[in-house]
């Protein structure tokens, strides 16, 4: 009988974790190497008093993806967890009193335009409309590429599709043609703030994330986010996957250009194959010798990354009035915080910042009678942290929040935690202390995002720096594309 393929993969986020289970699905031998006490990697879970705070990404979008990965294990998200689409989706407040609620069903959608903007329903047919077709070819097509070469887009299929993806165009110009009023253009805007470019600098393909969000919804599983941690790494076992908690990667150990050893402080893994779902910065610059890193030390100077954000994780004794489960606060100018982020990097003057109640939705993530809250502020990498600049902050939020919603949370916190930058980079090395990866801009799209494939032969990168994005659903689809390009050197082997 032939050995299994040992594959080591090193950190459980979500693309270790996909990749893991499919190659052990595969008849690979997977053991997962994780620095901290949980899987999740920047969704881990915070745990105080009663009160449960995912840690990182708060948003559920693309419920296909989830279920299409799920399926190639014959399992629904059912299986693991409960999940609601919020109605409202989101509110936004622009003012005190000068708010917008983003409803869950099309019909009502179209009314908000139409009410905002008398005559913008059929532009707004029109925009869904190309949204979809994105959605469709990019997340159908497009994100499952190696992107090993330029050659892969050579299809003239993909050549016409390309033209209708708008991958040329920006968003800026896609929605202001479309649309008139400010409140709507900064709704249609806002999810590129994430993507690592002002909208000037991300191209229109990604109003297929309005499609995510307007048409196919925003969801919340009951029990946070970490529900979905926990469905990856119970189905990674139930295919044989064994994890290694607590044990940070130190070397990769190469020889004759193949990794064959994974170093750890608490002993080390012989391994075939490794898969690399920590920082790709970390591993590449520190964790391999340099003859075998794939990019220099002033390549990586010169990426365009996503922002960092200061985030702080809140215990309220009391309820509040009147919020919803996701909050955002565009009180400000828009394009000055866009640009302190991406143009000018520095501590923003006018933050724009995002509020999570789930416990709006979730009895479970804070006690009786109290509320789980989670503020998040945009921030350029690279910035020096400091507890002073985080404390001026969490002054300035409290008191917008007070002065925008009615509600003052000043006397009724039971306790707050606060993570920045300083913290990406101790517990995920992440370059720069960036939150959300390599920035989705025209020049680090698809072939042109650092490569999945390393010069050590039989080492290959997943997650949010490489190949398709950043984003939950995409690091996902980066565990699933990796994992299938290591099954097809196995079959050719």
């Amino acid at each position: 009988m032939n050995k299994k393929p040992v594959v080591t993969v090193i950190g459980a986020g979500f693309a270790g974790l996909s990749a893991a289970a499919l190659l052990a699905k595969n008849g690979c031998d997977v053991t997962v190497i994780e620095k901290h006490d949980m899987s999740g990697g920047r969704a881990r879970t915070w745990e105080k008093d009663g009160f449960t705070f995912d840690m990182g990404p708060s948003w559920y979008w693309m419920p296909d993806v989830f279920e299409n990965y799920y399926k190639l294990f014959n399992k629904t998200a059912s299986d693991f967890y409960q999940l609601e689409r919020l109605s409202p989706a989101y509110r936004i407040y622009f003012g005190k009193a000068d708010t917008i609620d983003v409803p869950a069903t099309l019909e009502a959608l179209y009314q908000l335009f139409e009410t905002l903007e008398p005559g913008s329903r059929k532009n707004l047919d029109v925009f869904l409309a190309q949204a979809k077709y994105k959605y469709d070819v990019g997340m159908n097509e497009y994100v499952f590429k190696p992107s090993h070469s330029v050659l892969e887009y050579f299809d003239p299929r993909l050549a016409i599709s390309g033209i209708k993806l708008q991958l040329l165009g920006n968003m800026r110009k896609h929605v202001h043609r479309l649309f008139k009023n400010d409140k709507l253009r900064k709704l249609l805007e806002f999810p590129v703030l994430f993507l690592g470019a002002t909208p000037q600098n991300t191209p229109a393909l990604y109003s297929l994330m309005n499609y995510a969000d307007l048409v196919l919804g925003t969801w919340y599983p009951i029990g946070g986010m970490h529900k979905i941690v926990e469905a990856m790494q119970q189905i990674a076992e139930e295919q044989g996957v064994k994890f290694v908690f607590n044990t940070e990667v130190t070397k990769i150990k190469v020889n004759n250009g193949r990794a064959e050893e994974i170093q750890t402080r608490q002993g080390n893994f012989k391994t075939d194959f490794v898969v690399g779902n920590a920082d790709y910065h970390h591993i590449d610059q520190k964790l391999l010798e340099p003859q075998y890193q794939n990019y220099s030390a002033a390549y990586w100077d010169k990426r365009t990354m996503a922002p960092s954000c200061l985030l702080f994780y809140i215990g309220l004794n009391k309820k509040l009035k009147d919020i919803l489960h996701h909050n955002l606060f565009f009180d400000e100018n828009f394009d000055l915080h866009a640009e302190e982020i991406y143009s000018r990097p520095q501590w923003p003057s006018k933050p724009l910042f995002y509020v999570c109640c789930p416990s709006v939705t979730d009895s479970t993530v804070a006690p009786e009678g109290c509320e789980n809250l989670f503020f998040l502020i945009p921030l350029a990498p690279d910035l020096t942290d400091s507890e002073v600049e985080r404390e001026k902050y969490f002054d300035l939020l409290v008191s917008r929040f007070k002065d925008l919603t009615g509600n003052d949370i000043k006397d009724n916190i039971l306790f707050k935690r606060s993570y920045a930058m300083d913290d990406f980079g101790e517990d995920y090395h992440a370059f720069k202390g960036n939150a959300y990866g390599l920035a989705n801009t025209l020049a680090q799209t698809a072939f042109l995002k650092p490569k999945m494939r390393s010069k050590v032969a039989n080492l290959l990168y997943t997650g949010q720096l490489t190949i398709p994005g950043p984003g939950v659903p995409p690091a996902i689809i980066s565990g699933q594309v990796a994992a299938r390009e290591i099954i097809k050197k196995l079959k050719k082997a």
